[in-house]
């Protein structure tokens, strides 16, 4: 049987709650935004790079989101020892160049053990609690706001990319 990438509920919020509520709500509803994107396609229609000469597919931002999730909340901010995903120092973009269809279930589940490994992070931080990297100093707040950057973004090209590989569009 042919996976497929399941259905998503978006969560939804308050749109006046307090700054650690506003701002892990809009992450996950980024997060899931992503997800909802990919809904109902197949490995192969994941992995399809449908704007040439363009690497991008859904499955390649679905592994980048991953690494991402990884290097800033569980790498930089709670400094665990984790190896890095999708990339070595030989290929950086491996997230987007090393795409394979047959792994998709394995690279969607490991987006949602990162978030979680990400939201249990954070439910132990305050927001200015601060780390060091490449010489500057980030507060978690930063970080979150990072993050809702870097998924608004992606959805935008993934609005794109799910429009070109079935037609679907909004959402």
């Amino acid at each position: 049987m042919t996976w497929t990438a399941p259905g998503v509920t978006r969560p939804g919020g308050s749109l006046a709650a307090d700054e650690r509520t506003l701002l892990t709500g809009l992450l996950a509803w980024h997060r899931s935004t992503l997800l909802h994107k990919c809904a109902g396609l197949t490995g192969e229609q994941l992995a399809e790079r449908s704007v040439p000469p363009s690497d991008l597919s859904l499955l390649g931002l679905i592994r980048h989101l991953a690494k991402v999730e990884r290097i800033w909340f569980r790498e930089r901010f709670a400094g665990q020892d984790v190896p890095r995903l999708h990339g070595t120092e030989k290929n950086g973009n491996a997230d987007f160049e090393e795409v394979d269809p047959a792994r998709a279930a394995e690279d969607y589940a490991c987006l949602l053990e990162e978030q979680r490994l990400a939201d249990a992070v954070v439910a132990e931080a305050s927001l200015d609690e601060t780390f060091t990297a490449g010489g500057e100093t980030y507060s978690l707040r930063f970080v979150l706001i990072h993050l809702i950057g870097e998924y608004a973004r992606h959805n935008g090209h993934a609005d794109l990319v799910r429009e070109r590989v079935d037609g679907v569009t909004g959402g």
